[in-house]
Formats: structure tokens, sequence, C-alpha cells
């Protein structure tokens, strides 16, 4: 079978769009090498009332580079970056590669437990770290010699910048922990000196970024100089940015989406990166109303918070010209809803850690058909250089229109898991990613994602996935946020259960959305129970946790 190899959705590219490209620069640092010669005095970084230029990035990369060379960091050991949404993070990934090295993205939400395991897994022997997290979390880890860490460095959310909000910084200080380097002094130490030229390689790991994937402790996905510098181009490329366009952050940094859709397409166009420390709908509302960013992509829960807050109008959106968003499914309904509130066309994106981001996108300017018999959003279609296959259980080709698992092939693709030659092979063989997700492509070379294989639902034999019944919970007006799961049931096996948080000032009662699902549904699929929640467990990303909620229902 050969349909998926004859790439169909190549048709439905943008006018002028190639069906491949050819990489500008073949690592993340000749990236920036080549933005920061470029460009010196273009701004890299908004941070409330701080901006850096490309230039302030370079020097204050040099100066951390000399002072991780100088503290015994050398070529491929590995530099931890423990922090928020903070200039630093940047000024880390460069200062790693600069010296030869790599950077671990580690979860700023990871406590004790969690950060010993991901130091000891990728050997990190240098480690960049907010002061806070450094007092409450890093020390006693570090204390516990149980990893390779021999230099800290620390610094402060209210560095480069002096407005110190008090939504996030209230009662904020800046502390000096003992034992540690600072990394404002290291910039005063260092100003003016560059550290030895380093000649990275492609196929060298810029950055491990830690993913559970579906079953397992954490694995480090392997983005390599050459996937992800490919995946940073495909944003640009795709969407026509220019460098008059600016991006707001939303996504965390360390996340896969905010580290190429955010910190690599910037270093690469180059353009202006928007910051805030965390994500607090208000300091978004007000940094999009200062800086009047151009482009973002985050997860729809982001969307969903930032237009349904009280006194946003279409006004506060009219700067942005590109929206996408990715890391869940978008609800038809929940796409128009946000066209209503903002004016904008919100386009889904999606990909994995292990691909770098995208892997499909729909089209800047197409909308994204909705599938008649499922209801279901399409993701988009494959990005440039890529072909993704829909596969059965045994691994064939399925044919157009049917369900099987998206397996995932091109250049953004990860080459596997450190130092997990087991889970590469099974994830990744041949180099071709099977996602865990299931899905299938329609005629015209449309895909759409079903579900995770995982969180299928077994009802009396009857598959039920919860993103369809999801789906039409979000049609229904009173609700915000719906999560579907199986739970178990003595006579079939599982039954499906919703969870449900209604917006502000709305109101439904349980058998109301039981019947809203049962009127336009499958006997075996629509909800037998519904649970209302204020809010719903998410991810820092903020994708919902439907494990969560399983975990909490047994």
């Amino acid at each position: 079978m050969t349909v998926y190899s004859e790439r169909p959705w190549i048709k439905l590219y943008g006018a002028g769009q190639p069906a491949e490209i050819t990489q500008d620069y073949p690592t993340m640092l000749d990236t920036f090498s080549a933005s920061a010669e470029r460009a010196p005095t273009a701004v890299a970084i908004k941070y409330f009332d701080g901006v850096l230029t490309f230039a302030d990035l370079d020097q204050r990369s040099d100066a951390l580079a000399l002072a991780l060379l100088a503290n015994g960091f050398g070529s491929g050991d590995r530099l931890g970056v423990y922090t928020q949404n903070n200039p630093a993070f940047v000024i880390g990934l460069l200062a790693a590669w600069k010296s030869g090295g790599a950077a671990v993205a580690i979860n700023p939400m990871n406590k004790e437990r969690e950060l010993a395991y991901l130091l000891a897994d990728s050997g990190t022997v240098a480690l960049l770290c907010l002061d806070e997290l450094y007092e409450s979390v890093a020390k006693e880890v570090i204390a516990s010699k149980k990893s390779a860490i021999t230099t800290v460095v620390t610094f402060s959310a209210l560095d480069e910048q002096s407005r110190n909000d008090e939504r996030l910084f209230s009662k904020m200080v800046r502390l000096r922990p003992q034992g540690t380097l600072d990394l404002e002094e290291i910039y005063q130490q260092y100003r003016g000196e560059k550290p030895p030229l380093v000649v990275a390689r492609g196929d060298e790991i810029a950055v491990l970024t830690y993913t559970s994937g579906t079953t397992g402790v954490p694995k480090g996905a392997m983005n390599t100089h050459q996937t992800m510098a490919f995946n940073a181009q495909t944003y640009r490329d795709w969407m026509g940015f220019r460098p008059d366009d600016s991006i707001l952050g939303v996504a965390p940094l360390f996340h896969i989406t905010g580290l190429i859709g955010h910190v690599g397409l910037a270093l690469l166009v180059p353009c202006a990166l928007v910051i805030n420390h965390r994500f607090e709908p208000g300091v978004v509302i007000d940094a999009i109303r200062e800086h009047r960013p151009t482009f973002t992509v985050g997860s729809i829960t982001v969307f969903i918070n930032l237009s349904g807050r009280e006194g946003v109008t279409k006004a506060d959106w009219s700067s942005f010209r590109i929206i996408y968003s990715g890391g869940a499914p978008i609800a038809p309904a929940v796409a128009d809803q946000f066209m209503e509130k903002t004016g904008l066309y919100i386009h889904n994106i999606y990909g994995l850690t292990e691909t770098n981001s995208p892997s499909h996108a729909v089209p800047l300017g197409k909308r994204a058909p909705v599938d008649p018999h499922s209801g279901a959003l399409s993701v988009g279609v494959p990005v440039f250089n890529t072909v993704v296959r829909i596969l059965d259980e045994a691994g064939n080709e399925l044919p157009v229109g049917e369900v099987g698992e998206i397996a995932t092939s091109g250049p953004q693709v990860i080459p596997g898991y450190w130092n997990k030659p087991e889970a590469t092979m099974a994830s990744l063989p041949g180099g071709e990613l099977l996602t865990g997700d299931v899905g299938f492509m329609d005629a015209d070379g449309w895909f759409y994602l079903v579900d995770r294989k995982k969180d299928m639902i077994n009802a009396a034999g009857y598959k039920v996935w919860p993103r369809e019944v999801e789906d039409v919970l979000y049609g229904h007006p009173a609700v915000r946020e719906a999560a579907v799961i199986g739970i178990p049931d003595e006579y079939r096996g599982e039954t499906v259960k919703a969870y449900v948080s209604l917006k502000p000032g709305a109101s439904a009662t349980e058998e109301e959305l039981i019947e809203f699902c049962r009127a336009t549904m499958a006997a075996y699929k629509y909800p037998r129970s519904i649970e209302f929640l204020e809010d719903l467990p998410k991810t820092v990303t903020g994708k919902i946790l439907r494990r969560e909620l399983r975990d909490t229902s047994r």
C-alpha cells in the first residue's frame, strides 16, 4: 500500500509552500550565532519591563559558558535548567551549547523525588536553578549525593526586570544560596570575554526533555541540534514568520512546545519572545496589551481561560495574526467560541516531544475540517519532509478512513531515548515513531486524532474514545472543560464517566448533560454519570490529566 508515501496531503499546503524544505542551519548554536551576528540589536526577550537584545543573550551566555568551563564542565556534559519562563532559561541553553554540552530541561513543578531521578538518569553535572527552587527542592537532592552535580548556579525571577508585579512576585526576595554561584555575579566577572569556539554537530544532543510516555519511568528524549533546528524552521516557514513578528510565550519553555515554538523560533527568525515567569491570566492579558505580540502557540485550556476573562475584548487580540493550539485536541465548538470572542481562527497543531513539536499542522489560512462521523476536528496535515502512516496492531498500513496507530517519520523525529535502548527499539523501530496515538486520515489527506491507545474505554465490548464524548460535552453552552474516563462496571466491564467544570455564572445538572449527550450519541457512548469540579486537574502545560481523574475514581 503506497497511499501514505505518496503524501496526498501536499496539495493542501498553502500557496507556494514546498513539499520539502532545506534546513538553513545544521545546529541550534549555528542558528543563534547567525541571528546574533545579523541582528545584534534586535529585541530577543521582553520580560515585563525588561528587554534583552540578541547581543545581550550572546554576552550573558558567553559569561555563563566560561563559568561552567572554569568549574569543570566539559564536552558532552549536561547542564540541568530548572526554572520557570525566565530569561535565564534561554541563556542556559546557549551556555550549555557554547561549552560543548547539552541542556536538560526540567519541569519546575518537579519535587525532590522527581528531580533526583532526572539528575541521576541524565548524569547532569551542573545545575542552573531558580533560587527559590534551589532552597525548596534542589538543595536537599544535591546534599544527598545521589547525583553527579558539582556546580550550581542560581538566579532570581526578579532579575532582568524592575516592575516586580505583585500578582507573581508578592513577598519574593532575591536569595543568595550558600555554596552556589550567582548568575548576575558571573555576568560581571566574565564581562566581555569569549569562550573557546565550539563546533557542534547536528547529530549531537542539544536538549534532553523528559517524557513519561504511555508507561514506565520518565524517558529522556534526545532532542538533537538537527531535529530542533529543523522544526524551528518548520514553524517559521509554515507560518510565514517575519522579523517584525513577536511571540507570546504562554507554553512552559521546558516543554517541547515552548522549547521549539517559542525559544527555537525566536532564535531563528530572529524576533522577540514575550515571557512572564509563569502563567497568570491577568499578567498574560496585560502583556498582550503592552507588547502586542503577533503569534502564540499553547494548549486549548490556556486560550479558553484567556478569552473567557471578564473585560477581555476582541481589541485585546487584534495584534495577533497567527494563533495555533497543540498539546490536546480541540473540540469544534471550542474553536467556534474562540473565534466569536476574539475574531481569530485557532489553528490546530499536533506533535510530541519525540517529534520536536509539530508533525502535523493546519496550513495557515485554511480551516480544519470536522469529520462527519466522529465530530472530531482535524489536527492538520503532515508538515514538510514528513510521512505519516496509520498502522494496525500488526504494523500493517491501513486504508484511508480506517482507525489505527499514528506512525511518524521525518527529520524532526528523535533518534532515541537516553540510555534506554529497549524503549527506543519499541517506540522507534527503524527510526519511525510509533506515537501511541490513535487516528485516521481522510481521502483528502487530513488527519484526525481519535485518542490515546491507553485511554480507550471498553464498554460491553464496544470501543468508546473519550475524545468523542468530550467534544459533544463542549458543545453544551454551560460547559467550560470536560474530561471522560472509563470506570469499572459489574455489568458492562467499564462504563463512561465525565468530569465537567462549568463556565462562570453558568449552571447545568447531571441529568441535563447526560441527556444532552444521549440525544446525539450511540447508546453505549454517552456518560452514565457526571461529576462537577471547579477546575479539572492539568499538567503545567494545560493538558487535562485523565490519569489523575482515573486514580481518584477508584
